[in-house]
C-alpha cells in the first residue's frame, strides 16, 4: 500500500503516519529523514542536496523527487510506504507522479486528516516540548506527570515559537495557499480519502484503517 498523508500543520498526520507504518510494517518516510540519510551516507543525491541546504536554500523539486523515488526502491518499501510531508505543492505532486510513473508505480491513497483552523490553533497552543531531550507533550492529551516538567529528563517544558498562535496562523495561511490545492488534485485522480482529524486520535486511526481495508 502506497500512501500519502495530507493535512494542515498540527492536524496529526505525522502521528497517524507512524501508526500506519507500525500496523502494516511499512516505512514512515519524511523528506527530512531522506535528506539526513543521503547526506550522512555521502550519496550523489545527498551531496547535491547538501549544496542547497548549506546555503539555506530550498532543495529544488526535481532533486527532492529523485531522492524520494530513490528511497522507494529500498527493500523495506517492497510492501508499500507512508509518505509524510511531501508533496507540498501541485508542481511537486506532478513531478512525483511523473517520477513514479517511470517505474510503473503510483500512489494508491492520499489521506487528508481534516481539522479546522480553529481546532488546530487550540491544539498547537497546548503543545509543550523539552528542549533538552526532545520529548513532546500536550497539556490536555498527553500531560507530563509533573506540570511543566519533562518526565524523561526533569527539565522545564516550553511552548515553542512554532506552536504559538500567531506563528500557527501564518503557517496555516501558507498551507491554504500552497498545500490545500493538493486536496482537489488527488480528488480528481480518484485516490483522495478524508478523515475527521478532530476526533480522538485512535478513532481517526480506525477510520483510516477502514478506508484501507475496505
Amino acid at each position: 500500500m502506497k500512501i500519502i498523508m495530507l493535512g494542515a500543520p498540527g492536524a496529526g498526520k505525522g502521528t497517524q503516519a507512524k501508526k500506519l507504518a507500525s500496523k502494516y510494517n511499512i516505512p514512515h518516510i519524511s523528506t527530512g529523514d531522506i535528506f539526513r540519510a543521503n547526506i550522512k551516507n555521502g550519496t550523489e543525491l545527498g551531496k547535491k542536496a547538501k549544496v542547497y541546504m548549506d546555503q539555506g536554500l530550498l532543495v529544488p523539486d526535481e532533486l527532492v523527487v529523485d531522492l524520494v523515488v530513490d528511497r522507494f526502491k529500498k527493500p523495506d518499501c517492497e510492501n508499500g510506504y507512508v509518505l509524510d510531508g511531501f508533496p507540498r505543492t501541485i508542481p511537486q505532486a506532478e513531478a512525483l507522479d511523473e517520477g513514479l510513473g517511470k517505474n510503473g508505480d503510483a500512489v494508491e491513497y492520499a489521506i487528508d486528516v481534516d481539522v479546522s483552523d480553529e481546532d488546530i490553533i487550540k491544539r498547537m497552543a497546548g503543545r509543550r516540548a523539552c528542549l533538552n531531550c526532545g520529548a513532546t507533550y500536550h497539556i490536555v492529551n498527553i500531560p507530563p506527570i509533573k506540570e511543566g516538567i519533562c518526565d524523561v529528563c526533569g527539565k522545564p517544558l516550553v511552548l515553542r515559537e512554532d506552536d504559538k498562535p500567531e506563528t500557527v496562523k501564518k503557517r496555516l495561511v501558507v498551507y491554504h495557499e500552497q498545500t490545500q490545492p493538493l486536496i482537489e488534485y488527488y480528488s480528481k485522480k480518484g485516490i483522495l480519502k478524508s478523515v475527521d482529524g478532530a476526533k480522538d486520535m485512535d478513532e481517526t486511526f480506525h477510520e483510516i484503517v477502514q478506508i484501507i481495508e475496505g
